[in-house]
């Protein structure tokens, strides 16, 4: 039998890499600001990634690779529909809007401001565990956020730049909630639909605001950037989904902002004041309180039957129907029977009990 903390210690790795991809595809977005305009630029970065991801589930069906995820199904629609929305076209859109108007390497740290909202919404709305840790790192991250939103130059009134940032990562936050439900799925399937649907809408509003594409190279520059920084960090980000939970998950990924800042500071040659390096330390902070959390209680498994792909752990004790090579991990429709155990675990797909 596996150990139990293996799930866990690669969901850690997967967040990670995800928020890496996605810090790195901030400040270079910053770049593009200047020839492409927001909405476009949302739009073909999206567009990146569904054609990138797209592609590279044509190439996995034409070299006849066994299918190992559990493909979408009709139940996933409603949630996927949502997803798209939210975190495809309004955050995106909200995003580019506000780069235009913060220093990058600000922008990049309101970008934590996803992991709050990602957990507030998981623990009031979805009723995820979020223990007094977690919370407490969140209110310092809110905090190093808060201090970075009203830095402002003496001729604006009011901040619109950061206060763009905020929607967008509030727009994600939902976003995130509401790709948990079909985390079980293919996660390449998962990012090329929201991929190709949010870069088809937010191109044709693009297009009818009168905005034209840009020359090849700015054009393929956009379409690896979103490839790279939208669409494999996304299918990182919904595989960490799986082993961590949502408010968990959020948290990891709210690291890609200090990737972000490094890269704007060495990118844009920035002198950002002291109120940005407080606000760094606050959120650094916030940061390490949600990665250091360890979650340790007894706790019951309900009968559960779904499709996902799985090794056969200690939550995978069931025979199989059909003839099976002994291969793993493998996906499969299963049932679990009811299960009571201790051990450090979090709100991944097997564990979302209610807590007393």
């Amino acid at each position: 039998m596996r150990n139990t903390n293996h799930d866990h210690v690669r969901g850690i790795a997967q967040a990670l890499a995800a928020a890496v991809l996605f810090g790195l595809s901030t400040p270079l977005a910053k770049i593009l600001t200047g020839s492409i305009a927001p909405v476009l630029l949302a739009g073909l970065l999206y567009a990146g990634s569904g054609i990138g991801l797209s592609s590279w589930m044509l190439l996995r069906k034409l070299r006849r690779q066994p299918m190992t995820e559990a493909p979408l199904i009709r139940r996933d629609v409603p949630w996927l529909a949502g997803a798209v929305l939210f975190g495809g076209v309004l955050g995106p859109l909200l995003l580019m809007l506000g780069l235009a108007r913060t220093p990058a390497s600000s922008a990049s740290l309101l970008l934590n401001l996803e992991a709050v909202l990602t957990a507030v919404l998981a623990w009031v709305v979805f009723r995820e565990n979020v223990d007094r840790r977690v919370l407490l790192g969140m209110l310092a991250i809110v905090a190093g956020t808060l201090l970075l939103s009203w830095q402002r130059p003496a001729n604006v009134v009011f901040p619109w730049g950061a206060l763009a940032i905020a929607g967008a990562c509030l727009c994600w936050a939902i976003d995130n909630n509401l790709t948990r439900a079909v985390a079980g799925g293919d996660p390449v399937q998962t990012a090329a639909i929201k991929g190709g649907v949010a870069g088809a809408i937010n191109i044709g509003i693009a297009m009818a605001m009168g905005y034209r594409f840009p020359a090849a190279l700015p054009l393929l520059a956009t379409g690896l950037l979103g490839f790279v920084g939208y669409g494999l960090s996304l299918v990182l980000f919904v595989l960490a989904l799986r082993s961590l939970g949502t408010a968990r998950t959020g948290a990891y990924f709210s690291t890609a902002p200090f990737v972000g800042a490094a890269l704007s500071l060495l990118l844009f040659a920035e002198h950002p004041g002291i109120a940005f390096w407080l606000a760094g330390a606050l959120m650094a902070l916030g940061v390490w309180l949600h990665v250091s959390e360890r979650h340790v209680h007894e706790h019951a498994h309900e009968a559960l039957a779904h499709n996902h792909r799985h090794r056969h752990d200690e939550h995978h004790q069931h025979t199989h129907d059909f003839p099976w090579d002994g291969k793993e991990p493998h996906t499969h429709p299963h049932v679990h029977e009811r299960l009571v155990h201790s051990h450090p675990h979090y709100p991944d797909s097997h564990h979302r009990h209610r807590h007393s």
